[in-house]
């Protein structure tokens, strides 16, 4: 039981990655007042462009480099849209869901012929697991040696960062002036504007933000997690985060513990695949894979308490002339 539970841990630390990054990167924007369903959208093309690049350079890095990038013209797109412009955040991030859906399948299709995938990364074009100093030593220590070596160790490098991003994003958000300046223009831009901070820029910031991380969710889903793009391989991925978001009332900590009970979800779906439960016999599949999603609807009809957005979230900021 105890190796099982190991097992069934370390999946959730490897499925809930894409989900605390892309939540991660909701958290900067919806802060600053930008609300953005567009999160599916921007990790996809951040896959699919991380999957492009890796393929035909055989480097994870500059994979890496190339999703974010993707990600980041995605989220200007819609700070152009719903900033500058000032209009509807929730039709400009669908109809980034949109674009991404579409452009990468074709794309995928004119440039591979593989109907929307992508070929397998050559070696280099991946991010390999990282094993931990002495894990091999400690392995067969009672208790402490699974955990160390079987549930810590053996992770690649998103990992351990998307895990580190968020006491990162703690200290951001409530410990330094940007971050007191982001929390301000979500709640009373007006505030912000009158002590003569430009609240466009501050949002510019905060989806800028949001775009590295969800370049880097996008990016882990193809050359960390997988070995090349997949069509539509981010499944719902970009609005369980939102949901985990809510979930989590916005603060980062909340997030993660969010995200990991998705992952938890999602990794005892995978396990009990195939298997008879005593009592009940063997469970189809599909209950499973629903899970995660059921608890989503659970959760957000009122059982986390009410979760209270900042107050000028999904509102275009104005500036009053005088």
């Amino acid at each position: 039981m105890f190796e099982t539970l190991i097992l069934i841990l370390d999946s959730t630390v490897r499925l809930s990655t894409p989900l605390l990054l892309a939540c991660l990167a909701g958290l900067y924007s919806e802060r600053s007042g930008v609300v953005d369903i567009g999160l599916e959208g921007k990790m996809l093309g951040a896959a699919f462009g991380a999957a492009c690049v890796a393929y035909l350079t055989a480097n994870a890095w500059l994979g890496l480099a190339a999703g974010i990038s993707v990600a980041i013209g995605l989220s200007l797109i819609h700070g152009f849209a719903s900033i500058t412009n000032r209009g509807n955040q929730i039709v400009s991030g669908v109809a980034i869901n949109f674009l991404a859906a579409g452009l990468t399948a074709l794309l995928g299709q004119a440039w591979f012929g593989q109907g929307g995938r992508t070929p397998s990364l050559p070696d280099g074009g991946r991010f390999r697991e990282i094993t931990l100093p002495f894990a091999d030593s400690v392995a067969s220590v009672p208790v402490l040696g699974p955990i160390y070596s079987g549930l810590l160790s053996g992770h690649n490098i998103l990992v351990y960062g998307a895990f580190l991003a968020v006491p990162f994003t703690w200290w951001v958000l409530f410990r330094t002036r940007f971050g007191l300046r982001l929390r301000a223009v979500g709640e009373n831009p007006a505030a912000v504007d009158t002590a003569g901070i430009s609240v466009t820029f501050l949002r510019y910031r905060a989806v800028i933000i949001c775009g590295v991380l969800c370049g880097m969710a996008g990016a882990y889903l193809a050359i960390a997690q997988s070995s090349g793009f997949i069509k539509d391989m981010t499944a719902g991925k970009g609005f369980i985060a939102l949901a985990a978001l809510i979930f989590a009332k916005w603060k980062p900590v909340n997030a993660m513990f969010a995200c990991l009970l998705f992952g938890f979800l999602d990794a005892v779906a995978i396990r009990l695949q195939g298997q008879s439960i005593p009592g009940v016999g063997e469970v189809p599949v599909q209950v499973f894979q629903a899970l995660p999603y059921v608890l989503t609807v659970i959760l957000l009809a009122g059982f986390i308490g009410k979760a209270i957005p900042p107050k000028a979230s999904g509102i275009p900021y104005l500036k009053e002339r005088t």
